[in-house]
């Protein structure tokens, strides 16, 4: 079986879309926002059979779990009510196409996030889709300020509340930043893997996973630069008194496999262990052409997986495994369907 950890629904119908918009305008305005389209069925069926669906049968990929898009998260728009309206919609709508599609997605929330507001406040909409809705984990955005970093850092206080619910309802959590609000910052080509890389610098820094043993990451994109600077963040661990990255920060922390060229992919297996690694692809994501030196999408990914110097143990376990045993709620649900 294989299991894309890392799918964002970026095809979601025009009305969804044109509601957001409309949504940011009321506020900008002092008006109340307009109701909440209706979608049919039909939209929400045609927008992933034409999509995600046909590329997941075409690449031989079985499950993606699914989460609203990214970049639309957009925690630095309008205030906390407008992010939980939003929020809410997005996540009703993944919960939709999960209904319609169970055996090839699975959910993950969107948190309604806001700049100053305490992380207390998204508590209720994360058991919401957990216990009500099914969901197996969530994204939690570093800087919900769109490139401004203006919050505390991920071992800061601030999150705790956020990280005993995860334990308490045994969920791992994304780090994934939004779009980017800062001209100095490209969203997807610089803003995700500087946020990437941030969030494990950050990880190194503190202790946090002394007071949460339990606690589960997934750093997205191939967990920035960390590969190919793991002799940086090795020797920075060892400055700070910190004890070895394996014990330190890596019990607790996964990369995915969102990198599209076969070297980077042949990097990350070759720097990072193996329990450490989920196989994801962002695909109809950041990057969504065709290399033209393979004719081969870039996002991809199982044709550098595959290509990957791996046994057919370790290509199941990075496949299906360790996704598995991360979303121990994934888990739950494939076992219940006999998968």
């Amino acid at each position: 079986m294989i299991i894309d950890c890392h799918g964002h629904y970026t095809t979601a119908p025009a009305a969804h879309n044109t509601w957001r918009q409309d949504q940011v305008a009321a506020f900008k305005r002092g008006a109340p926002a307009p109701l909440y389209p209706e979608i049919s069925d039909d939209e929400l069926v045609e927008s992933i059979q034409l999509n995600q669906l046909r590329l997941l049968k075409e690449r031989g990929v079985d499950m993606t779990i699914f989460s609203p898009r990214a970049s639309a998260m957009e925690h630095h728009v309008g205030d906390e009510q407008v992010s939980a309206a939003w929020t809410r919609a997005c996540n009703d709508l993944i919960a939709r196409v999960v209904g319609l599609f169970p055996d090839t997605f699975i959910g993950v929330c969107q948190l309604p996030q806001s700049p100053g507001v305490g992380i207390k406040n998204s508590l209720e909409e994360l058991e919401r889709c957990v216990n009500e809705l099914g969901f197996v984990g969530l994204n939690l955005n570093p800087d919900p300020t769109g490139g401004m970093w203006t919050g505390p850092p991920l071992t800061d206080q601030y999150w705790y509340p956020m990280y005993e619910k995860m334990v308490e309802l045994d969920v791992p959590a994304m780090i994934h930043v939004s779009g980017s609000c800062n001209v100095n910052f490209h969203a997807t080509g610089a803003y995700y893997i500087n946020a990437d890389t941030t969030a494990f610098m950050q990880l190194i820094q503190g202790d946090l996973f002394g007071d949460f043993p339990e606690l589960r990451l997934i750093i997205p994109h191939g967990g920035g630069a960390v590969p190919y600077h793991w002799g940086r963040y090795r020797g920075l661990a060892d400055m700070l008194k910190k004890p070895p990255l394996s014990r330190h920060v890596m019990q607790n922390v996964y990369l995915d496999t969102c990198v599209y060229h076969q070297p980077g992919i042949d990097l990350l297996f070759d720097v990072i262990d193996l329990d450490n690694i989920l196989f994801g692809s962002e695909m109809i994501g950041a990057v969504r052409g065709v290399d033209n030196e393979t004719g081969n999408y870039f996002d991809d990914t199982r044709r550098y997986v595959d290509a990957a110097a791996l046994s057919p143990r370790d290509r199941e376990q990075v496949y299906s495994g360790n996704a598995r045993r991360v979303y121990p709620r994934l888990d739950a649900a494939l076992t219940a369907k006999g998968r």
